[in-house]
């Protein structure tokens, strides 16, 4: 409750405004329902009453009773339509302000933090967390204005008689009790449900995501089973929660219904005394059935607080989540020269003691192709990553034209250094969406620069509508090789002076590979590489080589020297020679494409 009640204060203090309008309203409908009450008796003692006794209607007196009922049916609906409108604004723009909060963190946290943490369960951080959280903001209003209708009811029964104010002083605490105990008694189950559907949605997701391994690994049934057990749990809990709701519901109605018989007994009674009238029995009996309803939204806003508290802890840690990419005030100078990469004695380690690199010193001049070379696990794609400030060494520097890279701002690092990963991710947009993401500066001459030096003009200028061709979920109507290219000319239509490629060209056909990095060569200076290669052709194009294993530079020159002077680094490199060659006979080119010195597509 505490804590619930601490989640509301948050939001109170985040939209005061769409908060009072609402409670204005829930209180105006609040004040104006106990004064129907008293309207009705007062109708129903001067005009029906008396109609029955004298056999005739006043006519003045029914016209005056319909215009105050009127009255306040109208004033009841401009305050519905202020509660509602209150509480649905103030939380709709709760949920769209951390929504917004929730992805600008996620955008600002390091790389390690993101690989820790599945997709599924960050997908249920930023929605049904989120939504979670604010549920009981919906009838918060309308459970404020309740309390203070249930403050003027009391009141107004004391001012009626002594009697009626005991039967409303039973009646309304055990209401509120009956909350609590709903509360308290529904919030673990409400909680785990809320912990369950974050685990169904990371399972959804991972079986989704993975939907070519499941396929061609026949775990279709295997991940079925697996699905359908969190789904199970989850149904189990969800209607342990409706159990509880179908135990509790029935009771919170039919206390306000006991009030009722319990005023109509103690009416009868006291109407003979002489202690009242027809029309205050009849005015405090309507009380407490249209007490009822509004009595209900207590418990709404009692019996979603465990679950706003469980959604608002999980997003809380994401907001509190420490680390954080780091970026400074230096811009480097306006120059069409490719850049200077000097790494300084770096050492970087992904856990404390999963040590990746160690004193690792090399550098990238300007204009020139440095290829990575290196068994698997050497820490090849982390210098890649620490390259394009995705995650910062643990010691040592970065440089890039003598700066430190923690010291540039996020607009020079993006602008200089362009980062090609191992796997190509394509968004579901057209071809043109991918290459330019609405970057100022890229119009289409620069989109298609980028694609003929990216060696997919052909294969692009073929597609149904060009550049303009939707490539559906993550490229899917793309080859593995056409999304690289797609990714490389996204990176090459930004200019940037240093383009760093995690072996981003390993579907492409080693003759359109050799091509690529020979065109990127050719670019007068304009653009450093370094590239993790593997197939020796893409090696031997190279300027010079570095040598990792284990997590230190080994051996850095030209390739030939390497060959002759290291044998770990020849006989890695022939093993990638016979792997490379092997490959080719089971696939001769990449998805049956054939693409030609003039940048057509055979198929």
């Amino acid at each position: 409750m505490r804590d619930g009640l601490r989640v509301l204060g948050h939001s109170i203090r985040d939209e005061p405004r769409t908060f009072m309008i609402g409670v204005a309203g829930s209180v105006l409908f609040g004040l104006l329902t106990v004064a129907s009450a008293y309207v009705v008796g007062a109708v129903v003692g001067r005009v029906v009453v008396p109609a029955f006794e004298r056999g005739e209607v006043a006519p003045g007196a029914l016209a005056a009773g319909a215009a105050a009922i009127l009255a306040i049916s109208l004033g009841k609906v401009l305050g519905i339509f202020g509660r509602r409108l209150g509480a649905g604004a103030m939380q709709f723009r709760l949920q769209a302000t951390f929504r917004r909060r929730v992805a600008r963190r996620y955008l600002t946290l390091p790389l390690a933090w993101h690989r820790r943490n599945p997709t599924g369960t960050l997908l249920a951080n930023a929605n049904s967390d989120v939504e979670a959280a604010f549920f009981p903001i919906a009838p918060l209003p309308f459970a404020v204005g309740t309390i203070a209708m249930l403050v003027a009811a009391v009141a107004s029964l004391f001012l009626i008689d002594w009697a009626f104010a005991i039967v409303g002083l039973a009646i309304f605490p055990a209401l509120f009790g009956l909350n609590v105990i709903y509360s308290r008694t529904i919030a673990p189950r409400v909680a785990r449900a809320q912990a369950l559907r974050g685990t169904v949605s990371a399972i959804a997701h991972e079986s989704f995501d993975g939907a070519v391994v499941v396929k061609t690994m026949g775990r279709e049934t295997s991940e079925t089973a697996r699905f359908g057990a969190a789904a199970g749990e989850l149904r189990d809990a969800m209607i342990s929660v409706g159990r509880v709701r179908g135990l509790f519901d029935p009771l919170l109605d039919t206390l306000p219904s006991l009030g009722t018989v319990a005023v109509l007994l103690v009416g009868a009674v006291r109407l003979e005394q002489g202690a009242v009238t027809i029309a205050e029995v009849v005015s405090v009996s309507f009380l407490f059935t249209v007490l009822a309803f509004p009595v209900r939204a207590i418990g709404w806003v009692l019996a979603e607080l465990p679950r706003s508290v469980v959604g608002w802890e999980r997003v809380q840690r994401v907001l509190r989540a420490e680390g954080q990419t780091v970026y400074g005030d230096r811009a480097l100078p306006a120059t069409r020269a490719g850049a200077t990469l000097r790494f300084e004695d770096v050492r970087f380690a992904y856990e404390r003691e999963q040590v990746v690199l160690r004193d690792v010193t090399f550098e990238v001049p300007a204009g020139r192709t440095v290829a990575l070379v290196g068994p698997t696990g050497a820490g090849k794609s982390t210098i890649a990553a620490l390259a394009a400030g995705l995650v910062e060494p643990a010691a040592g520097r970065i440089l890039v034209d003598g700066d430190d890279l923690r010291t540039l701002t996020h607009a020079a690092l993006a602008g200089s250094v362009a980062l090609v990963p191992q796997v190509a991710f394509v968004f579901d947009d057209t071809v043109r969406g991918n290459v330019d993401l609405g970057r100022d500066g890229i119009d289409e001459a620069a989109v298609w620069a980028a694609l003929r030096l990216a060696r997919a003009e052909g294969f692009v200028s073929a597609l149904p509508e060009g550049l303009d061709t939707t490539v559906g979920e993550r490229g899917a109507t793309l080859s593995g090789g056409q999304r690289q290219r797609i990714a490389l000319a996204r990176a090459l239509a930004g200019d940037p002076r240093l383009i760093v490629l995690d072996d981003a060209t390993s579907a492409v056909d080693p003759r359109v590979e050799a091509a690529m990095l020979a065109g990127l060569r050719d670019r007068a200076g304009q653009t450093s590489i370094l590239v993790v290669a593997y197939r020796r052709a893409t090696i031997a194009l190279a300027d010079e080589v570095i040598y990792l294993d284990q997590g230190r530079v080994l051996a850095q020159g030209t390739h030939d020297a390497l060959l002759a002077t290291v044998p770990g680094y020849a006989a890695l490199v022939t093993a990638y020679e016979r792997a490379d060659a092997d490959r080719e006979r089971e696939h001769a080119f990449d998805d049956a494409d054939l693409v030609m010195d003039a940048g057509e597509t055979v198929r």
